[in-house]
């Protein structure tokens, strides 16, 4: 099924997304995208159905044609002072205030989400397969959190972040057993490693 490419038409409309909600370590990431009209590309998609060399060749493409986007980040020690669901919501209006475009509609992905500066919003779960705003933000938004946990495997490359880019895989799980939590990881997950949960 083809993305929807506006929720409304009447006002500029900006696509949100996260990623790295559901980390056990780094940064939770967000991108706000403002397309033009009738943006069209065959491989655009919630970015966890895209390849990841298809993910940056959207990257490209959107950086180049999106009227504006911006890209936020809210650190582990921040996402522990005040929990994820305020982090996630941080990183997105930091996104949503760097737009060189103000929007004048916000669309997110998502079942919740704090009111930014009186700009009236819509939440559409699981949006990111359903609008194309919405998923070249994902598409930003997990690619730029790819690069900076790439980034902290080259000081950690015991957790294997390169490939797991923090989630709680089994080889995390287990580096986290014999090495223990490092200053990415966050503290408030309260992360059991031997059962694959957060309490």
């Amino acid at each position: 099924m083809a993305l929807q490419t506006s929720y409304q038409t009447d006002l500029i409309e900006a696509g949100i997304d996260e990623a790295g909600r559901g980390c056990y370590a780094g940064p939770v990431f967000a991108a706000a995208v403002i397309l033009p009209p009738g943006f069209y590309h065959p491989l655009l998609n919630d970015s966890k159905q895209v390849k990841e060399k298809q993910r940056y060749e959207l990257r490209e493409v959107i950086e180049k044609q999106a009227i504006a986007f911006a890209v936020a980040a809210v650190n582990e020690a921040e996402i522990d002072r005040i929990n994820i669901l305020q982090a996630t919501w941080t990183a997105m209006h930091q996104a949503i205030a760097r737009l060189s475009t103000p929007p004048g509609f916000l669309l997110i992905d998502g079942n919740r989400f704090r009111p930014f500066s009186g700009i009236p919003h819509r939440c559409i779960v699981q949006g990111d397969a359903l609008y194309a705003s919405i998923a070249a933000a994902s598409i930003l938004a997990k690619t730029y959190r790819d690069d900076y946990m790439n980034q902290l495997h080259s000081i950690y490359p015991q957790y294997g972040w390169e490939k797991n880019k923090g989630y709680g895989t089994k080889i995390h799980r287990d580096a986290i057993l014999q090495h223990g939590l490092c200053e990415y990881h966050r503290k408030s997950f309260q992360i059991n490693p031997a059962a694959g949960t957060l309490f």
